[in-house]
């Protein structure tokens, strides 16, 4: 199907949100959970990249070892191999200079069944980013479900834990609680369960620490994460891998799940991607230890526009 086809298929649309709730899903494009089989994903050009003061990891950074920009964008070239290599069809933003930090495609969009949610970024460096999402869905042909107004929301604290389920984080700093509530009545309006996790602004997003790898398991770093989210995980059937608080620092805990257990794992989440293989997992480990010095990790630079059941 081309993009022209795309568009027929689905209308462009600004809002198509029922605000009564019984929104129609998608018949071309969305997903219905984060560990089905990955056939698009949205990418950010890392091609203006600077490193800025964007969160306690990435002000450590720069006071210790600035990120070396090439070396980064030749990280992020073989990020781009691994998804070739599982065979994503790669949709990409348009890289400006005025959008240094737009790598991390996660955070001003979120995909969902019904269309795309344009976020409310916290920084002012990065509010950019949401109106050139919003020209890259229209390109795309992905209709808009809706956008954040009453606060700020980004996307890394939006985790679709399995079908119907959300959970969103709040740490203050990035996405506020009025922000959260939002986007937490549209999706109860819609009838899924939502929950908010409030965590410390430290941690940025809550794809930080709780990461969905397959069906029923979650990578979890337990050092980190609230009790009751773990209880609630486990509550529903997950079985937790726990990611060691170091390998989370170090966004160890921050992959990509491509479905039919296959993996996009940072090489210094070691334990993780070692309890994957042991699973029988296909793991595709790629080297960002400098890109990620920027401040996000392999999640946060993929936006999910759809995914099938195997």
């Amino acid at each position: 199907m081309t993009v022209h086809d795309r568009i027929i298929a689905e209308p462009f649309s600004l809002q198509r949100r029922n605000p009564a709730g019984g929104t129609k899903p998608l018949t071309v494009w969305g997903f219905a959970n984060e560990t089905d089989v990955l056939t698009d994903v949205l990418l950010g050009s890392p091609n203006f990249l600077r490193h800025l003061s964007t969160s306690s990891l990435s002000r450590k950074h720069l006071r210790e070892a600035p990120c070396n920009v090439q070396i980064a964008q030749a990280q992020h070239k073989d990020l781009v191999a691994a998804y070739e290599h599982f065979g994503v069809n790669i949709h990409w933003h348009e890289p400006t200079p005025e959008l240094p930090m737009q790598v991390y495609s996660r955070d001003s969009s979120v995909m969902t069944p019904y269309g795309a949610i344009i976020t409310a970024m916290a920084n002012w460096w990065r509010r950019g980013e949401n109106y050139a999402a919003i020209h890259t869905y229209e390109k795309l042909g992905i209709p808009i479900y809706d956008m954040v107004t009453a606060g700020t929301f980004e996307g890394g604290d939006f985790n679709v834990i399995e079908d119907g389920v959300v959970l969103i984080g709040c740490g203050g700093a990035r996405t506020q609680e009025e922000g959260a509530r939002q986007v937490q009545a549209w999706f109860e309006k819609e009838g899924w369960e939502t929950r908010i996790a409030f965590i410390d602004e430290y941690y940025v997003h809550i794809d930080l620490m709780v990461v969905p790898i397959a069906e029923k398991l979650t990578a979890v770093c337990l050092a980190c994460t609230e009790p009751g989210i773990v209880d609630w995980l486990k509550g529903k059937g997950h079985e937790i891998i726990d990611v060691p608080f170091q390998d989370t620092m170090a966004l160890g805990c921050n992959f990509m799940s491509l479905g039919k257990d296959r993996v996009i794992a940072p090489t210094s989440s070691k334990t993780l991607i070692e309890k994957l293989k042991a699973r029988g997992f296909e793991v595709a480990a790629v080297d960002m230890s400098e890109i990620s010095k920027t401040g996000g990790g392999i999640h946060c630079m993929a936006q999910a526009l759809k995914r099938e059941a195997a």
